[in-house]
């Protein structure tokens, strides 16, 4: 049996342009000019054609980027809207935590609305009474609760009404991303509660970007992308398919941002001498040298030799310098680093530190410098690329100018992420480690 069903739903809104939208109800009806007379430019659809069914007694997340239409769903399971078209059919008694402090007054004390509220999803003053308690304590407003709620902060309003949605024992829960602004502590008690419903059988959709919540409570998950369903299906695969279209999405904008990884763009916004060395932590973002030799375009090359601006956590990737030199030139060094987004220089390496001596060079040149693991966490990177003499005296210095992001399914913390693994033995069992999903590892989670 399902707890929900949704069928072919779609949700149209009206775009409101300064010139064009009504001044007063009255005029809007007196025009007698409804959605469907409205031009498709006037008009913006939250949601088309979804479908999807919830089983009772299960847990369903549905994630996307923001306006991707998962608020306009939940308000529709909620009976707080109505769809354009198509069906939508809870079965049982709905408790709704959509927006924070939805359905308080402002002017009369929690305890008021703690009845209000109760009253208002079918229960009677006297099971109210009886489940007040109860919900004062776990909201932890003993020392408030007469108090208009007016003068609650936002985390009191948050426990309230998380606390009063859940003691009604909805046969349908549903929660719109509210615990974002709940204590650490407040949040471990919310999520006890969603493992408790699970074990009675109870439905909950829960909308979220915490996509670790859905792989721990969901059982099913869809993921709505400008309206549309893009997947749906186990949590885990749902939530690696749209990690990879985020990912996606971020390289191409690095990508642009970057110029395709080209080092057009010579204005500088650091200056430094051009026959004196550079300390490439001291200096800020630009590129400067006296250009004997030029770096023309950098490129970042993954696994498969294909250019890229996005790699996950232990990948390959080949920095790769196309150079000109305007006349030949006998001193000369190549130089690396990595910095995070904190200015902190990861790595740095260049070909004289590492025993290799340059002899000459003409014309037009590739230097490519291979990482065979970039064991980086998750973040994003600036790279530095040099040419310069060896007396640190630079030809065409690019600082700070060349952008690459790693991405991880682990969020270790510091910059280095070595190869690791876990091993236990004696009385310790463990359960929820997995090889990590980056390539060419054996390392177990931690």
């Amino acid at each position: 049996m399902n707890a929900i069903e949704v069928r072919d739903v779609r949700k149209t809104y009206r775009r409101f342009h300064r010139r064009r939208q009504f001044a007063t109800l009255k005029s809007a009806l007196l025009s007698g000019k409804g959605l469907g007379d409205l031009r498709p430019d006037e008009t913006f659809d939250a949601l088309r054609g979804v479908s999807f069914d919830v089983p009772a007694g299960s847990t369903f997340g549905i994630i996307g980027r923001n306006g991707s239409g998962k608020s306009s769903m939940l308000k529709l399971v909620a009976g707080i809207g109505r769809a354009t078209s198509g069906v939508v059919t809870v079965h049982g008694r709905v408790s709704a935590l959509i927006e924070l402090g939805a359905g308080f007054h402002p002017e009369i004390s929690g305890r008021d609305n703690v009845f209000i509220n109760g009253m208002m999803l079918g229960l009677t003053r006297r099971e109210m009474s009886a489940r007040f308690d109860e919900i004062v304590a776990f909201a932890e407003l003993e020392d408030f609760i007469d108090a208009p709620v007016k003068t609650y902060s936002s985390g009191m309003y948050m426990r309230l009404g998380f606390a009063v949605a859940i003691h009604v024992d909805p046969d349908v829960l549903l929660v719109d991303e509210v615990l974002a602004v709940g204590d650490e502590a407040f949040t471990h008690k919310c999520l006890d509660k969603f493992a408790e419903f699970k074990r009675r059988g109870r439905t909950v959709l829960l909308v979220t970007h915490s996509l670790d919540m859905v792989t721990r409570f969901c059982d099913q998950a869809l993921w709505l992308d400008g309206g549309l369903v893009k997947m749906l299906g186990d949590p885990r695969r749902v939530i690696d398919a749209y990690l990879l279209d985020v990912a996606g999405a971020e390289g191409r904008a690095l990508a642009e941002a970057s110029g395709t990884g080209s080092g057009r763009g010579a204005g500088t916004t650091a200056s430094a001498s051009v026959d004196e060395p550079v300390d490439m932590s001291k200096v800020l973002e630009g590129r400067w040298g006296s250009k004997e030799i030029e770096i023309v375009a950098v490129e970042f090359l993954d696994r498969d030799r294909q250019p890229a601006h996005l790699f996950r956590s232990g990948d390959a990737v080949e920095i790769r310098l196309r150079v000109r030199a305007h006349q030949p030139v006998t001193d000369l060094v190549f130089g690396v680093g990595i910095f995070n987004a904190d200015g902190v220089c990861c790595y740095g390496t260049n070909t004289d530190l590492e025993g290799a001596t340059l002899t000459e060079m003409r014309g037009e040149g590739e230097a490519r410098f291979t990482i065979s693991r970039l064991d980086l966490i998750d973040g994003t990177y600036k790279v530095d690329v040099a040419v310069h003499r060896k007396n640190g005296a630079p030809y065409d210095y690019h600082r700070l100018r060349h952008t690459l992001r790693v991405v991880s399914s682990s969020k270790d913390t510091g910059v280095f992420r070595p190869p690791h693994e876990w091993s236990f033995s004696g009385g310790i069992t463990i359960a929820g480690l997995e090889p990590p999903r980056e390539r060419d590892t054996t390392a177990t989670r931690p």
